[in-house]
């Protein structure tokens, strides 16, 4: 299942499927912590498996299941697997680990994505958020990966 998420004045997002953990999304509600110092204690960071790039396209082909898409004025970015933008000789400039925050935020929380791409920004570490419905999504590069858990693991546990 694809899950989009559109405005007539926002661009549409799209998440699509990937390997979780086991029992992960199991017993979803749709409401989360709203406070970041509430959400913080229990940013649960997890690297989902693989390398990941960003290519612009006028369309999404046919058979591909991008991580995310968005649409912009320019195109269509689309997120996937290195590996499939290789199969297809799409050029890309930029290859991501993907990181997700397995804490349950709503989407109307204030200062959460702002307090991890501080602390991130502060080691000199890029990250490209993309919001879900249930989670935030951190895309950074995939050499500085393991750094950037470390730096999320230690938000995790401050008080």
């Amino acid at each position: 299942m694809i899950l989009a998420l559109s405005t007539a004045a926002a661009p549409r997002v799209q998440l699509g499927p990937l390997a979780w953990p086991t029992g992960f999304g199991e017993n979803v509600t749709v409401t989360g912590g709203t406070g970041a110092r509430r959400a913080l204690p229990d940013l649960d960071p997890f690297r989902c498996p693989g390398e990941f790039v960003f290519v612009t396209m006028p369309r999404v082909p046919d058979r591909w299941e991008p991580v995310a898409t968005v649409c912009e004025q320019e195109g269509i970015t689309v997120v996937v697997d290195r590996g499939l933008a290789d199969r297809y000789g799409v050029a890309y400039d930029f290859v991501a680990a993907m990181i997700t925050l397995r804490v349950r935020s709503s989407l109307r929380a204030v200062g959460l994505t702002a307090t991890v791409a501080a602390s991130l920004a502060d080691a000199g570490i890029s990250c490209n958020v993309v919001a879900g419905h249930f989670h935030d999504h951190l895309f950074v590069p995939t050499d500085r990966a393991e750094e950037a858990l470390g730096l999320l693991g230690r938000i995790c546990w401050t008080p």
